[in-house]
């Protein structure tokens, strides 16, 4: 068991990772693990182990037996290092699950689509707690504070590609560096040493890195082509910057990202600085959901043939649009789905 506490403060561990470039095309397997088996512990975890993650310091003595997930990011981790059995409760789901976690899904309790309450939370007596944005732990608009469930003895961990300097990005900190595989590469190290399946952890990395560099072997030289990512909002547009997860994308298949200046990861633009910046791609959020206009990729190509300020625009009227998933812009493992997606838009337009 886990063994609850008021632990101590968490910060970001560093799992050094070398990275492949290169990819592959359509969607494949995450994981060549049967995640549909129960996961047994392999003994390589030597608890108790400290993780340092985010500002704070994790202190395990047992692997969690009762997990809840707060964003889809991390609970397709979890199904993908085998781990159903121990999820009792996943929210915040921005699209469906990967088809081949489906099964190892089909018995994984739904607490919300949004953020659960803190109450609902506790009624799941869960005793590790993972978030893939630290907006789940903020007092206002969130789940509840770290220290709160502190207090009641829940660890709690927070992505590691969601904090930089000891702060999370989406909790309003700033990233210092740019975004890389390998830190996506550490949160899953982190977990399989958590739950004592590293070996699991590894196939999970190398086929990820197998994948990346399927998709980029060969791939045609995008010429400079300029790109803006689109995650939602058609009112005040977020547009990914340069230091975020579409940016990786943009630099691993040798496109320009238009808001590669801008430090924010998802910063609120206007429609006359996108018309005027021309993009000569537009890769749109293809969200299942309804929590801002423009969240579903069908109603962003109708605002966006119709709005006076986009609908003259070259991307536009060619319709030059790459539909990604809400989770294949977020930094988690769909972040090799998206790349396989852009390269694949590149390899059928290449005009060589």
């Amino acid at each position: 068991m886990l063994q609850r506490r008021t632990t101590l403060r968490l910060v970001g561990i560093g799992a050094s990772m070398s990275l492949a470039l290169a990819a592959c095309g359509a969607s494949e397997e995450v994981n060549n693990n049967d995640t549909n088996a129960s996961t047994q512990a392999e003994g390589a975890t030597q608890y108790p182990i400290k993780i340092e993650n985010c500002g704070e310091t994790l202190t395990i003595d047992q692997a969690p037996t009762r997990v809840v997930s707060l964003d889809q990011g991390s609970t397709e981790i979890l199904l993908s290092l085998g781990l159903q059995d121990k999820i009792v409760g996943t929210a915040s789901w921005t699209d469906p699950i990967l088809p081949e976690l489906e099964q190892a899904n089909e018995n994984v309790p739904r607490l919300s689509d949004n953020a659960p309450s803190y109450e609902v939370v506790l009624d799941t007596d869960p005793d590790f707690i993972t978030a893939s944005f630290g907006r789940q732990f903020k007092k206002e608009g969130g789940v509840a504070p770290r220290e709160r469930f502190e207090e009641t003895g829940i660890p709690t961990y927070l992505s590691p590609t969601d904090c930089d300097n000891g702060q999370s990005i989406n909790a309003g900190g700033t990233r210092s560096s740019a975004l890389t595989p390998e830190v996506i590469y550490e949160e899953i190290t982190q977990l399989a040493e958590i739950f004592d399946v590293q070996s699991r952890g590894e196939e999970l990395i190398d086929s990820l890195k197998q994948r990346v560099a399927k998709a980029t072997k060969d791939l045609p030289d995008a010429d400079g082509q300029s790109v803006a990512f689109w995650f939602a909002d058609t009112k005040t547009p977020y547009m990914a910057g340069g230091q975020s997860e579409p940016q990786m994308l943009a630099n691993m298949t040798g496109l320009r990202n238009v808001y590669a200046q801008d430090k924010e990861d998802w910063p609120a633009v206007t429609w006359e600085d996108v018309a005027d910046k021309q993009p000569d791609i537009l890769v749109l959020g293809d969200l299942e959901r309804d929590r801002f206009p423009g969240d579903r990729l069908k109603d962003k190509k109708e605002f966006l043939a119709k709005d006076p300020l986009t609908k003259n625009m070259k991307a536009v009227k060619e319709e030059h649009y790459i539909a990604l998933h809400g989770a294949e812009l977020n930094p988690s493992i769909r972040f090799v789905d998206g790349l396989e997606k852009i390269a694949e838009y590149l390899r059928e337009h290449d005009k060589r």
